[in-house]
């Protein structure tokens, strides 16, 4: 599993790469993601390098995100589109918008910092420990990087809730957010650039 979760977070690995963030032998990496691709949850593609022969780099299959569920929202989607039959076409928005908000008093109440860079990463643990796979990455600018999302049916459904995601960020941690999200291959990944 520790193989796959570095997987989900990249766009494809070598055996070296593997092996150095996960501390492992080479050999040791390399049993592990062929047994994994003899199941089916990776495979293996050649990366071209600036000098000499591609290297062979393992990613991801379709198979491996049965371990990252993004459809388990079908009820609240069903009573989410109930609302808009029932009570008109903004219902929905309204519930979602007093979901949102709740979520980010609970937020704020759970975070203490001084910089804005202290806030994001305990934002990002907690937020990983919900299932996005949350990371902060502080090289040139601050960013909060979500490499899977357990309500992307949800997202899909409601697209609001990109706009209500940012909003969120941007009340959480003070500062204007601009919130990306890329999809390729079946990969996820959202950040969300903290604006100076």
């Amino acid at each position: 599993m520790r193989i796959i979760e570095t997987l989900k977070k990249t766009q494809g690995l070598s055996v070296n790469e593997l092996g150095e963030r996960l501390k492992l032998s080479y050999m040791g990496v390399k049993q592990h993601c062929e047994e994994l691709e003899r199941q089916g949850y990776v495979d293996t593609w050649r990366r071209p390098k600036p000098v000499g022969r591609p290297e062979m780099v393992y990613r991801l299959t379709p198979k491996a995100h049965i371990f990252f569920p993004t459809a388990s929202n079908g009820a609240t989607i069903e009573i989410l589109n109930a609302a808009n039959r029932l009570y008109g076409h903004a219902a929905a928005e309204k519930l979602l918008y007093s979901v949102f908000t709740a979520k980010t008093d609970e937020y704020m109440r759970r975070l203490s910092g001084q910089t804005v860079l202290e806030l994001a990463e305990m934002l990002a643990k907690i937020r990983d420990h919900e299932g996005y796979m949350s990371e902060v990455s502080s090289r040139e600018q601050v960013v909060v990087v979500e490499h899977h999302s357990p309500i992307l049916d949800l997202v899909d459904a409601f697209p609001l809730i990109r706009r209500l995601e940012r909003e969120m960020f941007e009340r959480v941690l003070g500062v204007r957010i601009e919130r990306e999200e890329e999809r390729a291959s079946g990969l996820y990944r959202c950040t969300f650039t903290l604006q100076p």
